[in-house]
């Protein structure tokens, strides 16, 4: 039985000014997706420009990583935004990106929450009805990019938007399938050879084992590689090199 092709997606462009946090330019040798931080949570309109040009170049597809208006807090801390107003921000980063993407040559293909918007959007409608309609308002052609089972993802379904699911390479999951929260023990894997068997194990078979010991069903066309991890680039390329070993075409979903 063939293997379906996995896409790798990075989260990029997460800095500010003269502070940078993720190795843009040797993640974008890896990857074949880039989110790219709209300036919510992270990056500004230098840092934009730069890895769309630099993601042009290299054929990865460029996605709008949108997240709560929360720059002191990495767009990590939980907050309560009305429904209109996170769609016209979702839709604002979305258009932000598109204006680098175009000078660069190519376009904005996917949007994906970031931090505590895509925790959130896994159990509660209403904020996932707001992401849906900031991509509608955007471009109703954009695919969401999310965790599979999520609100976000069925009601993007129902409202004719592509979705995509993705898993999470080096972060542990719950019995029931979602991420373990961040500020839990053991949240993040960090043992490169754990990481890469995940990877081959979520791609090959759809199945990770949860931080409770057991197998759960993780069935994605999209493998989340975190670029703010100590040895990050690395890491990638070894989660690469053993998917590709495994016969497991990389190539993006967009």
């Amino acid at each position: 039985m063939s293997t379906a092709p996995i896409d790798l997606n990075a989260d990029l462009g997460e800095g500010f000014g003269r502070w940078h946090l993720t190795d843009d330019e040797e993640l974008l040798s890896v990857v074949t997706s880039a989110n790219v931080a709209c300036g919510f949570h992270a990056g500004d309109a230098v840092t934009m420009r730069r890895v769309c040009d630099r993601a042009a170049e290299r054929g990865v597809r460029i996605g709008a990583q949108v997240s709560y208006r929360d720059l002191a807090g990495f767009g990590r801390r939980a907050m309560d935004v009305p429904a209109a107003e996170l769609a016209a921000e979702v839709a604002y980063q979305i258009g932000a990106l598109e204006v680098f993407a175009r000078a660069a040559g190519t376009r904005v293909s996917y949007v994906k929450p970031h931090g505590a918007l895509y925790n959130r959007v896994v159990h509660d409608g209403d904020q996932a009805r707001a992401v849906v309609d900031g991509v509608l308002l955007a471009d109703d052609s954009l695919p969401l990019l999310g965790l599979p089972g999520s609100r976000l993802l069925e009601t993007a379904e129902r409202a004719g938007l592509p979705v995509v699911t993705e898993a999470f390479a080096d972060r542990a999951y719950t019995d029931e399938g979602t991420l373990v929260p961040r500020t839990d023990e053991g949240a993040v894997v960090t043992d490169e050879d754990t990481v890469v068997a995940r990877s081959v194990g979520m791609a090959r078979h759809g199945v990770v084992t949860s931080r409770g010991g057991r197998e759960i069903t993780v069935r994605a066309r999209s493998l989340c590689l975190h670029g703010d991890t100590p040895g990050a680039v690395g890491l990638a390329r070894r989660v690469r090199a053993g998917l590709q070993s495994a016969g497991v075409r990389v190539e993006a979903f967009a």
